[in-house]
């Protein structure tokens, strides 16, 4: 009888902190979220003016064009394909410094960049751990500016201002170092030339 008993009380302890722990509170969490940071909460998606998503601000994109500033690399690719991106997968790729294939890689990436007179920092040459981060260091920005103002055919003079704008400084004024959102500043640079083209 006793053994039923705390077998009964046993399976409600269990049922009542599966209902805690699986359902209330990350409902809450949820709740609580939506609330104080819906952006946030929601992957910090960023709009065009057509409110349709172009990308999160939290995961790096590839950007080609000349007009755009690129990125950090990655060995993940969430364009090419849609498995990835719905699995989310992310990570290095977990070569060894001393495998050719990653050589050949830093290597192809350090031409590139010299061929476009662009000093090959670390930020334009190396992946980061997670091959999701969206942000670069001013002076990889700096490098990239003669070439994104000479293909948008504006002066380096009217970027300025909006890499002032969209540059993150230090996490509570004291961690790492400012940096750039690339897909925020890529996009913003995009509205100031419709906006040119519309006045």
């Amino acid at each position: 009888m006793v053994f039923i008993q705390e077998t009964i009380r046993a399976i409600r302890i269990t049922i009542l902190l599966w209902l805690l722990t699986a359902i209330i509170y990350p409902l809450a969490i949820l709740q609580f979220g939506q609330f104080a940071f819906p952006s946030s909460a929601n992957g910090s998606i960023v709009l065009n003016i057509d409110a349709k998503p172009i990308g999160s601000a939290l995961i790096g994109q590839v950007f080609t064009s000349d007009k755009y500033f690129h990125g950090r690399p990655s060995v993940v690719r969430y364009s090419q394909g849609r498995r990835a991106y719905l699995t989310g997968i992310s990570g290095a790729s977990n070569l060894a410094p001393s495998n050719p294939e990653l050589t050949n890689r830093i290597l192809e990436l350090t031409n590139q960049l010299q061929d476009e007179n662009i000093q090959p920092l670390p930020d334009l040459i190396y992946t980061s751990a997670s091959g999701l981060d969206p942000h670069i260091s001013l002076k990889a920005i700096q490098q990239q500016l003669t070439r994104v103002a000479r293909a948008r055919n504006i002066k380096e003079d009217e970027i300025i201002p909006l890499i002032n704008k969209y540059t993150d400084p230090r996490f509570l004024g004291i961690f790492g170092e400012p940096n750039i959102n690339v897909l925020r500043l890529n996009y913003a640079l995009d509205l100031q030339e419709l906006n040119r083209q519309q006045n």
